[in-house]
């Protein structure tokens, strides 16, 4: 009997040696997927990824999920790497937008690029887990377009003129700070995308209110 419970005991602990190391093969502070990582290292930090659109059957699967949070860690070399790539895409001579979110290019963490038509030189900022905290009831009117959405623009009228926002930045640091106009739409429609909303939702919104 003392054999069979030996044998038994060495056995559970392979087997939970096993399973740890499994765990620690597969585990990823960051949370990218096999699939992302493919994505995000498999060309040069200075080249752009490939725009998600919602008339592709699988992209569109992909801009309707919701994304998770990201540590903030400027040695990471995969997250730098991911990061300088986003920036890339959307300053693309086929893209050139004002802002991206990274499941616009197949990745579902939380982080976005924006320009900032507040603050001098329009500079183009990174946001890791940002959200929105507060809205002013004030809208404002404003012509949309995206990336992931060919060949169309369009007038939402239901963007708050003003948000509260939080964030990380890349260093660790978290901020917030109150932003307005043209610049707080960019925020609400990337900040959107993580939630795998797109501004074609808010059209149908407004639609249905003015219906009823």
């Amino acid at each position: 009997m003392m054999r069979y419970i030996i044998i038994f005991s060495l056995l559970t602990l392979l087997l939970v040696s096993c399973s740890g190391s499994s765990k620690v093969v597969k585990s990823d502070s960051l949370g990218f997927t096999s699939v992302e990582r493919s994505l995000i290292m498999d060309l040069d930090s200075a080249l752009p990824m490939r725009v998600l659109k919602i008339n592709n059957k699988k992209d569109s699967i992909v801009l309707r999920m919701k994304c998770k949070n990201v540590i903030a860690n400027p040695d990471n070399l995969e997250l730098k790497h991911f990061v300088n790539r986003l920036y890339r895409t959307v300053r693309d001579s086929i893209s050139m937008g004002v802002g991206i979110a990274a499941p616009q290019v197949g990745v579902l963490k939380n982080i976005i690029w924006v320009q900032r038509f507040d603050k001098e030189g329009f500079p183009f900022e990174v946001y890791l887990n940002p959200k929105i905290g507060k809205y002013t009831d004030k809208k404002q009117d404003c012509v949309e377009g995206c990336l992931s959405i060919p060949n169309r623009s369009d007038t939402t009228k239901t963007r708050a003129y003003a948000i509260l926002m939080e964030y990380d930045k890349m260093d660790g640091t978290h901020h917030s700070e109150m932003i307005e106009a043209f610049t707080a739409v960019i925020f609400q429609h990337e900040i959107d995308h993580l939630n795998g909303i797109l501004y074609l939702d808010h059209l149908e919104k407004e639609m249905r209110d003015a219906k009823e």
